[in-house]
């Protein structure tokens, strides 16, 4: 016999792993497909997480951009009228410095009914665009509102409005032209002592 007949066959240890060619080890990756469905599955999660975020957030930007569309036309209607009502404003002036002259000097009735009728008009008109008159006298001034042409000394409290030499008006609350006043001033305490 050969000497390689003498020794007993060899069998692997049981605990051992079996000793598989490459190309067995190679075969059993591709047949067990789990681990790789597993990664793909956690990819097309994420994928889809991000793809819906990215949903949310742009659903969300077209509903703001909406919203802001819908204000600003909204305000663009609101105060439309603004630049017409500021050409009227001078012409119901004048016609209350009429009114009051004719009614101080006197004159033709008819002149007289005439501009009153014309200046109800135009009130009503103001009123239908909500123009609404600021006649501050009394108040206490307030610079977003009044514009102070003077301080005066008065009776009344200091910044509180004594003379309004011309009404103010406001458009849906937004000032359109703001009313021209004298202010009292603050009154002077006694000469100090030396």
């Amino acid at each position: 016999m050969a000497a390689q007949d003498n020794f007993p066959p060899t069998t692997p240890a049981p605990d051992a792993a079996p000793a598989y060619p490459a190309d067995r080890v190679a075969d059993a990756a591709a047949a067990d497909p789990a681990p790789d469905l597993a990664a793909l599955l956690t990819k097309a999660e994420t994928e889809a997480a991000d793809l819906r975020d990215a949903w949310l957030r742009a659903k969300a930007e077209t509903d703001n951009v909406r919203k802001q569309a819908t204000n600003d036309l909204a305000r663009a209607s609101k105060f439309a009228v603004e630049r017409f009502a500021g050409d009227l404003l001078a012409v119901r002036d004048s016609l209350e410095q009429t009114t009051v002259a004719l009614a101080k000097e006197g004159g033709s009735d008819a002149l007289k009914s005439g501009v009153e009728l014309t200046l109800k008009q135009l009130v009503a008109a103001f009123e239908r665009a909500q123009i609404v008159p600021v006649d501050p006298a009394g108040e206490k001034f307030d610079p977003h509102r009044h514009q102070a042409m003077a301080m005066v000394d008065a009776d009344a409290a200091a910044g509180t409005v004594v003379t309004v030499f011309q009404k103010g008006y406001l458009v849906h609350d937004r000032v359109l032209r703001p009313a021209l006043v004298a202010v009292a001033k603050a009154k002077e305490d006694a000469a100090p002592a030396a």
